[in-house]
């Protein structure tokens, strides 16, 4: 997949602006938390500011917190998109340690070519790593509050990442 598809898919299941109080992540717009957005632009920002965030806006945002460190532009079709999402809504290194785990590999947080490489060999890497994505979620505080929307997530993810991974030869 590409980026642009994967980020469109993201942003859905990110929604709007939101300010639950169970979530940690406080004013949360486009799935950009406040505190993730004043880092990035380096300054402090109003919930106001979060909540009038753009697409166009949060897609460089994106591109450089998410897609990059996570290797999306290498990592096999359907599988990009399942890694980024979990980076997105767990982090990075979470999204990072969880595939290493399914793929046999040292688990250093950091996706680079040992891991691409072993995702690529990896039989059923993405069903995998939804797996283990699901079991983390439904082990973490917030379960109570989010798991229902959570598993939903993780079931789209599955079904998108499905339809776009090439069939096997």
């Amino acid at each position: 997949m590409t980026f642009d598809d994967c980020l469109t898919y993201v942003l859905r299941d990110e929604g709007g602006y939101s300010d639950n109080p169970h979530d940690p992540g406080g004013a949360t717009n486009l799935g950009v938390t406040r505190k993730a957005w004043e880092e990035w632009v380096g300054h402090p920002v109003s919930k106001e500011v979060i909540r009038s965030l753009t697409q166009a806006q949060v897609k460089p945002f994106y591109f450089a917190k998410y897609w990059m460190p996570v290797q999306g532009n290498n990592l096999p079709s359907g599988l990009d998109y399942a890694v980024f999402d979990c980076a997105v809504n767990s982090g990075v290194a979470r999204a990072s340690r969880l595939l290493q785990q399914v793929c046999g590999v040292v688990v250093d947080e950091r996706i680079g070519p040992v891991t691409v490489a072993a995702a690529r060999k990896t039989e059923d890497v993405t069903n995998k790593f939804l797996d283990a994505r699901l079991a983390f979620l439904k082990a973490i505080d917030g379960w109570q509050y989010f798991g229902k929307g959570w598993r939903g997530r993780v079931g789209r993810v599955r079904h998108l990442a499905s339809i776009t991974t090439p069939a096997k030869p």
